[in-house]
């Protein structure tokens, strides 16, 4: 379970890319093409970039096995979770619908993809570096 530790810290990486993410969604897309459509592109941008870091860093966490690659996804989608519910409405203030509101695919928001880029991440990092056993 030492892994576990390693993906914290990886898992904390996560929040500077999202903050950095978030400003240039709110200051470049959401003005030039719309809240839905910057929204929309912010959330494809940070499950990519998600992905990408993953990659870098699979191979420092030592995952390689399927079941140890979607525990590490399962515990940075906890964190996540975790994260984004006490911010949002203990840091923030905004109740808790005005959160759930982004996660509602039939609205278009994309969130779930994010949230689904997380768990995943480690199994297809792993893969793409011929890594899983």
């Amino acid at each position: 379970m030492h892994y576990l530790i390693k993906s914290f810290f990886v898992w904390l990486l996560f929040i500077p890319l999202a903050v950095v993410n978030s400003a240039l969604r709110d200051l470049a897309l959401v003005p030039l093409l719309g809240d839905t459509m910057g929204r929309d592109i912010s959330s494809l941008t940070l499950a990519l970039l998600i992905l990408v870091l993953t990659l870098l860093m699979v191979n420092r966490l030592g995952v390689y096995a399927r079941a140890a690659c979607l525990v590490v996804g399962a515990f940075w989608l906890i964190l996540t979770l975790m994260f984004e519910a006490s911010f949002f409405v203990l840091a923030m203030i905004h109740p808790m619908d005005k959160l759930l509101k982004d996660y509602d695919l039939f609205r278009g928001r994309l969130w779930a993809i994010v949230l689904a880029a997380i768990f995943f991440a480690p199994l297809l990092a792993a893969k793409l570096n011929k890594k899983v056993s």
